[in-house]
């Protein structure tokens, strides 16, 4: 039962007493009603606490969430930008305070754990979970991982046992470094697939964020759907045990990504007997079994009865379930805190974010090959008339990118119960007097009509949300209609491309056309950060996470390599100073 983690769903107070369920989760966008409060979550996890406190052991369950950037599943809380822009700024002490407001807003809702961070070292951005790696490089990622996890989990003191599971009370969370290991490394960025690398380029490349995690007492690491050299992660017990276990010393449990020992065959569920002894071997000790767990404790217990899986395994795997559970205090005080419900979408939280957002832009281009020569940004607050457009300009759902409300995200601005807009952002920046044309897709002989009364024009355009395997793809182009609408505006009016993505997209063929190019990643709810710079109450400082490549062909293509021809390179990134209004 303590190895079994269900879905909410299914997690009735009978179904926990009669299974003994160790673990609770909610899946991408799974919450106890539409717009639910903080209050709403509490109660659910106070009835289900109940329920595993009545069974005979007293056991309380641990709840966990996806939490990657601030508590997205939650209506009002504050959505931080996804770690791709996070690794823009190159801010340890501003991404450990977005763990520390991530794990109170968790806790807001009554959670104890969020499957997070993503330590995943993003080798090739076709990947659909790329814009949930900091970065391509490895020690920019050890940086941020070493960051944020005492965020979420709280400062671990120097005598701390290494590999020992550490949360800092109840104002933090259990941590999830996932996915382990060498997801961000796969042939051609497809989800789940191969990762095909020398044991040392793996040790070199992929595995140092997981020694980073292991020492900051991370509680828990999520396996990876992925394989190495042909061999499923799910099933590696060389890697799992020998490595991360054993020469490690990681203390904490390890646990499945969702229905992953389905998948381990092809079709799913295929020889799910044995599929659940390999993986139990390997060294996994909390499986993530959303909706078949009666199959899964039924088997279990006759593998273990007829000796086909050790009752040793079984141990070890309890043992490290419970030692977590006692590290967070749970068994002391197993049930929400009333008073933690006005930390979700709290205003300094907005504030943090919004400083997340100006920190992780890069600007790209400046007005560099104009006929004058002159920098476009910052812009003029007091211009008489300007032209915003584009599908991403006035959409909180597209701008907050996928793991937003819902696992793939979607568009809109009902979504997330509160944000601002880059449009909204922009018109609180501006002049009062400043007129303002807004069209998401505008036509071209209304902008050529007034092109002369136009100082300048913003475009937003960018990916429309997904999250891991829907969100692989092989052009990387900007989908559309963002071209047309680059073309349309920036051939008529001086320009800025605002490019809200999960990952650097072709740019070049637009290239001469734009005046000021901004990546601006997925920015999240606060859209005022964007303003902020774009007019210069605050400077650029935001440098690429990643290679910005020419074209797909060139991929994979990472920082260090003998070829190496992007077009803007890693760590690439235009400064300004804030504007002088004086």
């Amino acid at each position: 039962g303590q190895m079994t983690q269900i879905e909410r769903h299914n997690a009735s107070s009978a179904v926990i007493e009669k299974y003994f369920v160790g673990s609770v989760l909610s899946g991408g966008g799974s919450a106890p009603s539409e717009k639910a409060s903080a209050a709403t979550w509490q109660e659910m996890i106070t009835k289900m606490q109940k329920a595993a406190l009545s069974t005979r052991l007293g056991i309380p369950i641990i709840y966990g969430i996806d939490a990657v950037h601030g508590n997205n599943n939650a209506y009002n809380a504050t959505i931080f930008p996804h770690n791709v822009g996070l690794g823009a700024t190159r801010d340890p002490d501003l991404v450990k305070r977005i763990g520390r407001a991530t794990a109170l807003e968790a806790r807001a809702t009554g959670i104890p754990y969020t499957f997070a961070p993503c330590v995943a070292v993003c080798r090739d951005p076709r990947w659909g979970g790329c814009y949930e790696s900091f970065s391509e490089d490895t020690k920019l990622v050890q940086l941020m991982t070493s960051a944020v996890i005492p965020g979420l989990q709280g400062d671990v003191s120097t005598k701390h046992p290494r590999g020992v599971p550490f949360v800092g009370g109840s104002k933090h969370v259990a941590a999830c470094a996932k996915h382990f290991v060498g997801d961000g490394g796969t042939h051609h960025g497809i989800s789940g697939n191969n990762t095909v690398l020398s044991f040392h380029d793996l040790m070199r490349i992929h595995m140092p964020p997981y020694y980073d995690a292991v020492i900051k007492g991370v509680a828990s690491v999520m396996i990876s759907y992925s394989s190495w050299n042909g061999v499923k992660m799910h099933e590696n017990k060389y890697l799992i045990t020998q490595i991360l276990k054993e020469k490690m010393h990681f203390r904490g449990f390890v646990i499945t990504d969702w229905q992953a020992v389905d998948k381990i065959t092809t079709p799913p569920h295929k020889h799910y007997y044995h599929s659940i002894q390999e993986t139990i071997h390997a060294g996994i000790d909390m499986v993530m079994i959303p909706f078949d767990y009666p199959e899964f404790v039924a088997d279990v217990q006759a593998q273990v009865m007829r000796g086909a899986i050790k009752m040793d395994r079984i141990n070890d795997a309890v043992s490290r379930i419970l030692r977590v559970k006692f590290a967070m205090g749970l068994f002391e005080n197993p049930f929400p805190e009333h008073s933690l419900a006005a930390q979700l979408g709290s205003k300094e939280h907005r504030e943090l974010a919004r400083e997340a957002v100006r920190k992780s832009l890069v600007l790209l281009k400046n007005g560099k090959g104009r006929k004058d020569g002159k920098p476009v940004l910052p812009l003029s607050k007091k211009a008489k008339k300007i032209l915003v457009v584009g599908t991403h300009a006035h959409d909180l759902g597209l701008q907050c990118g996928g793991w937003t409300k819902s696992w793939q995200g979607q568009a809109g601005n009902g979504i997330t119960g509160h944000g601002t807009t880059i449009l909204e952002a922009i018109k609180s920046a501006v002049d009062k007097k400043t007129v303002i044309d807004y069209s998401e897709h505008p036509d071209k002989g209304n902008v050529s009509k007034n092109e002369d009364e136009y100082d300048y024009a913003v475009v937003v355009v960018g990916e429309h949300p997904y999250a891991a395997t829907a969100g692989d793809n092989l052009n990387l182009t900007i989908p559309g209609p963002g071209p047309e609408v680059i073309r349309k505006v920036c051939e008529l009016v001086k320009c800025v491309v605002v490019l809200v993505s999960g990952r650097p997209l072709v740019v070049e063929p637009y290239l001469d056309t734009i005046d000021a190019l901004v990546a601006a990643w997925l920015p999240g709810t606060e859209g005022h950060g964007v303003a902020d710079v774009l007019f210069g109450d605050h400077g650029f400082s935001g440098k690429l996470p990643r290679t910005w490549v020419r074209s797909v062909d060139q991929l994979p293509m990472n920082y260090g390599d003998k070829l190496y021809d992007p077009l803007f390179p890693f760590g690439f990134g235009l400064t300004t100073k804030p504007a002088d209004r004086s």
